[in-house]
């Protein structure tokens, strides 16, 4: 293969497609969630991500499984859950079994901030699906994300 091939060319304007779809989305859905509820949408991730971990209260994950969830540096997972902390919506503590280990938990002022910044993360991530939609680009992969069945 060159770098002038057909199939190369084609999966280049599909990943520029769908980072375009990505962007869109983030930006309407970070816009909205700044503007109603003072969180980012890494932020809101986070909380959202944590919360579904067990079947109690809030959820837990050991530090690197955070890194993993919300895809960021652990440099920058510490900032992340740090600010998080600093508000009363995580908590960090040592596992019980391995010392070396350290959860983050969701407050229960995380899961009602939560509960509040859902309606406008979905209205959002709505409104950005709807609007890319109009763009002949974009629409087969919006189509493919409404049709996405995902276990959560």
């Amino acid at each position: 293969m060159t770098a002038t091939d057909p199939t190369l060319t084609a999966l280049a304007q599909g990943w520029c497609a769908l980072s375009l779809l990505h962007g869109k989305i983030e930006s309407r859905i970070e816009r909205s969630l700044q503007a109603g509820h003072g969180l980012s949408a890494r932020e809101y991730s986070l909380l959202d991500v944590l919360s579904r971990q067990h079947s109690g209260p809030g959820g837990h994950l050991q530090m690197k499984q955070v890194a993993d969830a919300v895809v960021l540096s652990q440099s920058a997972t510490t900032r992340l859950v740090t600010r998080l902390e600093d508000r009363g919506l995580l908590t960090r503590y040592l596992c019980d079994t391995d010392r070396r280990g350290i959860y983050t938990d969701v407050t229960e002022a995380g899961l009602t901030l939560l509960a509040e910044a859902r309606p406008t993360n979905d209205s959002a991530l709505r409104a950005a699906l709807d609007e890319a939609s109009d763009n002949p680009e974009l629409a087969p992969l919006v189509r493919a994300v409404e049709e996405l069945k995902v276990a959560v």
